[in-house]
């Protein structure tokens, strides 16, 4: 296996190389302006401790998997072209309503509840480019008023010279029948032909979402519009500098579903928080080859704490309808929770709580903490882990970056001073605030879903994972956490470990059930023919990417609910095709017994009938992985020498403690240090904070686990 992968985050760009049998981490600061530029510093920084050339690198490695935050920070920025949208004539208004709890998406629970303050945000489409066009398709697909081509003309020519970038087109009920979408593309490739200078793309709502829901996939196909250019121009320049750098196959892009493709196989849409997912996927194969049962699992890096679901069952956690920045998407990503809370998270007071606040506005890579000298000015969590003790101001990112101790403390002294308590108070407040802040995220995320915290292992990766570990499973009240192998590019190792994966939905209308007729579903032809639809556009997908046909795999799951409820259930089923009624009845067994678990047993409700509202198909490759083998903890407890002490502050702790100080040598496996101990290695830090005990186990990874004897914990 040789591959790279590059997982490109807010601050750090973190880059992970199998040779062989070796494996390479590195990281490098975040070059927003030209994302090629830190992607090769990273890469440069392998290629020397591999010894070899990076052209010699790139012109032998199988591929480069990219995972990035591009389409994130270009939302956020709101930096994209104009959109003009073409919706069925009485729809004008659907997106600029959004629903009825519209405003409250994207937001803070409390302020989601805040109903006599809330405001929608900005749209993305302003209404002066919003144009309805007279055509109806009906619920099933059939056409009510044929599509008036003389208004739609006038529409196009409209929107063109009102400066329009990107044209987006959704029509009513276009995912069952979309011939009036496909006749817009033609009409205006008639008159806007591609090969005319400055040509504007267009884009088509069934063919970006497949589910019903006008205003799901009206906002799905917007912000694939808004982040088309921004995407084609970053990743293009990307795949450029690969090419003249020795790399001549196609560059693969990771996707938020969990799977990866080809550039000119993505939208811009499926790369959304695809870095995290990376982790998530990352975390799912480790615990199924070390026997970990039920994980969480939570990022930690320099801009955001990611939070993600990993069960014992193997059952992946999607989210159908997510909401990406403020608006809600109809499109299938892995579920994750994310925090305003990574080490450049900016810390600041709150006068009206009288207490300390966390991000969610973030430093950065540029200026970036205080600390980085770079010219930032306000404070955060990175600032308050140096003024504490915890970090190497000369040997932190293997010394690249030098950190300036006087700059955190003037930083956090100006913008805190009302606290009125000294430094080292106030720098214990932001890591306790910070630390508990990813704990409530934790708890919040697991006991709404019907989990206990203690049912499972966290595992904490990201480049300040090891470093706040400790802080948060104290305040989570869980005892045992696991710091994984390339614990600090653990999403990047992630990215080349995803397999080639494609995802195709189609709304339906199938009663599986006829609750009035007493009936069980016997003639499957239409179903076949969608399910056999779905699984041509994956092997299509994938054959264009130059995957044999006879390595291709599919999975097949069903969005179904009882009767006319609101609630819909995702439920897999090994199934290729219905031949029987047997297979019906067995699909219907499935879906009760997950309805059980998600609801609650004795909730179902066969008697309201069953449906199948949506149909998917996953379609994908397996590809070598790498290994972790067997992580659990050793038996033996070695000693390690500290190569020093230094004075460090602990929350809850009312003067300094000497902490013992250690390097990369503290990873050989079976190593077992107490705390306090610090142990700065080339990637990260590891924080043993009292009461803790770090124990190294194989492939670099280590267990964090808290004494019973300390006060709070639980036997």
């Amino acid at each position: 296996m040789k591959r790279v992968a590059v997982d490109i985050g807010g601050t750090f760009t973190d880059c992970f190389v199998a040779w062989g049998e070796r494996y390479v981490q590195a990281k490098a600061l975040t070059t927003h302006h030209n994302l090629a530029s830190g992607f090769n510093e990273a890469l440069e920084l392998a290629t020397a401790e591999l010894g070899i050339a990076k052209f010699d690198l790139l012109s032998q490695i199988d591929s480069v998997r990219y995972s990035t935050t591009l389409g994130t920070n270009a939302l956020i920025e709101r930096k994209g072209p104009r959109i003009g949208l073409l919706v069925t004539d009485g729809f004008g208004s659907s997106v600029p309503l959004s629903r009825g709890r519209g405003h409250g998406d994207g937001l803070p629970y409390e302020r989601q509840h805040d109903v006599p303050r809330a405001r929608r945000p900005e749209p993305i489409v302003p209404i002066p480019l919003i144009r309805t066009v007279r055509e109806r398709i009906g619920y099933d697909g059939a056409v009510l008023l044929r599509l008036d081509e003389e208004d739609l003309r006038k529409k196009l020519r409209d929107l063109v010279d009102q400066g329009a970038e990107t044209l987006v087109v959704q029509f009513a009920n276009s995912v069952v029948n979309p011939a009036h979408e496909l006749r817009v593309r033609e009409l205006f490739l008639e008159e806007y032909p591609g090969y005319f200078l400055g040509a504007v793309p267009i884009l088509l709502s069934h063919q970006v979402a497949g589910r019903k829901g006008e205003y799901t996939r009206a906002m799905s196909t917007i912000i694939d519009g808004f982040l088309h250019s921004a995407m084609y121009h970053g990743l293009g320049g990307l795949e450029i500098s690969l090419r003249e750098n020795g790399y001549a196959k196609p560059m693969l892009i990771n996707h938020n579903s969990g799977g990866m493709a080809q550039l000119n196989s993505t939208d811009a849409l499926q790369t959304v928080h695809s870095g995290p997912v990376a982790g998530i996927a990352a975390s799912e194969h480790l615990a199924r080859e070390a026997g970990l049962g039920n994980v969480i699992a939570t990022d930690m890096g320099g801009t955001s704490f990611d939070i993600g679901i990993v069960t014992a069952d193997g059952e992946r956690h999607y989210d159908f309808n997510p909401v990406i920045d403020r608006w809600l998407v109809s499109i299938p990503m892995v579920h994750l929770v994310t925090l305003g809370a990574g080490g450049g998270s900016i810390a600041s007071y709150d006068p009206l709580l009288e207490r300390v606040k966390i991000g969610p506005q973030s430093a950065g890579s540029d200026p970036g903490p205080a600390c980085y000298n770079r010219g930032g000015r306000q404070p955060t969590v990175t600032d308050a882990d140096l003024v504490l003790g915890y970090l190497d101001a000369s040997n932190y990112a293997k010394g690249r970056i030098k950190l300036n101790l006087r700059r955190a403390e003037r930083a956090l002294t100006e913008a805190l001073g009302t606290l009125e308590m000294d430094l080292l108070g106030i720098a214990k407040i932001v890591k306790e605030t910070v630390d508990h802040n990813m704990a409530n995220g934790i708890a919040t995320e697991l006991r709404s879903r019907g989990y206990a915290p203690d049912e499972f292992t966290m595992l904490a990766y990201g480049g300040n994972g090891p470093l706040h570990c400790c802080g948060i499973a104290r305040a989570l009240g869980i005892v045992r956490v696991l710091a994984p192998p390339f614990a600090s590019v653990f999403s990047a190792l992630g990215a080349g470990n995803v397999n080639q994966l494609h995802i195709h939905e189609k709304s339906t209308y199938t009663v599986l059930f006829h609750t009035a007729l007493k009936k069980v579903l016997t003639d499957y032809t239409q179903l076949n023919a969608t399910i056999e639809e779905l699984k041509q556009r994956g092997r299509d997908d994938l054959i264009r990417q130059g995957a044999a046909e006879e390595a291709i795999r599919y999975r097949l799951e069903f969005d179904m609910r009882y009767g006319n409820q609101r609630a819909e259930t995702a439920v897999a089923y090994d199934i290729a095709r219905f031949e029987s009624v047997h297979d019906a009845l067995g699909l219907m067994e499935a879906f009760h017994r997950r309805y059980g678990e998600r609801f609650g047993e004795g909730s179902q409700a066969t008697e309201a009938g069953v449906r199948i509202n949506t149909i998917r198909v996953a379609a994908y490759i397996d590809i070598d992985k790498v290994h972790f083998g067997e992580l659990l903890p050793l038996a033996e407890h070695l000693p390690a020498t500290p190569l020093g002490t230094r004075l460090c502050h602990f929350v809850g702790s009312d003067g300094p403690i000497e902490t013992a100080l250690h390097d990369d040598a503290a990873l050989v496996p079976g190593t077992s240090i107490d705390g306090p101990a610090i142990i700065t290695t080339a990637a990260t830090t590891y924080l043993v904070e009292p009461g803790w005990n770090f124990h190294a186990a194989r492939h670099g990874a280590a267990w964090f686990t808290r004494s019973p004897h300390v006060p709070g914990v639980r036997p």
